[in-house]
């Protein structure tokens, strides 16, 4: 189901000449009951210290984008019980923002209440939205790597938005919100991260997450 690839780019650039695009922009996608894996059980101690165990989730705004999804992330920082979570909003819904504009990313760092607390909410940016963050899928990680990740926070929040040719490169690529939270999830070192290929559908890698917990997010 996942779009990357040559064929999908031919499919990307002509749907995406067509569509307005707006929030976190992507291409049209079809999210299939074949395509969705079945659920698992919820993790549970996500929140818990103890221990060396890293872990990650993924956060979905599933009719962002004009339905084809936005996300944003977060990763536990191994035996402290705390978290480090963020996004790339794009609220100029702009297909083009050059390096060091304002794409609006973020990031916070706060306990796994916290966390989920500000993602429902849309705490940090941009305070309030009409489709907010209503789902998330989380996994435990037996390797971590909180130090790459932040470094890759840096350079996703510093590099700008893109979906379609870049102007430098004459290429057809993205820099968008699922690239940076697949990006900073796999400097992570994220174990069982389903790959992200350029121009991927956010509400379908959402669903290709295999093994991953599968919960509602609702403002508390």
């Amino acid at each position: 189901m996942d779009i990357g690839g040559r064929r999908g780019l031919a499919a990307v650039a002509v749907i995406g000449a067509i569509v307005a695009v707006t929030g976190c922009g992507q291409s049209a996608a079809r999210v299939t009951a074949e395509s969705t894996p079945s659920s698992s059980e919820a993790i549970t101690g996500m929140a818990g210290a103890a221990g060396g165990s890293g872990a990650a989730c993924v956060f979905v705004k599933p009719d962002g984008a004009q339905k084809f999804g936005h996300v944003g992330w977060g990763f536990r920082i191994p035996g402290t019980g705390r978290w480090v979570y963020g996004a790339v909003e794009n609220p100029s819904g702009k297909l083009y923002t050059p390096p060091g504009g304002d794409i609006g990313a973020w990031h916070a760092e706060g306990s796994y209440d916290r966390m989920l607390g500000d993602m429902s909410t849309d705490a940090h940016y941009p305070g309030t939205s009409e489709h907010p963050y209503s789902r998330y899928r989380c996994t435990k990680s037996s390797t971590h790597s909180v130090n790459k990740a932040r470094a890759m926070i840096g350079k996703v929040e510093a590099r700008g938005f893109l979906v379609g040719v870049d102007p430098r490169t004459g290429k057809l690529t993205s820099r968008d919100c699922l690239d940076a939270t697949y990006d900073v999830l796999k400097a992570y070192r994220t174990k069982g991260l389903t790959p992200a290929p350029r121009l991927s559908v956010p509400n379908v890698w959402v669903e290709e997450l295999w093994g991953w917990s599968d919960r509602q997010l609702t403002p508390g």
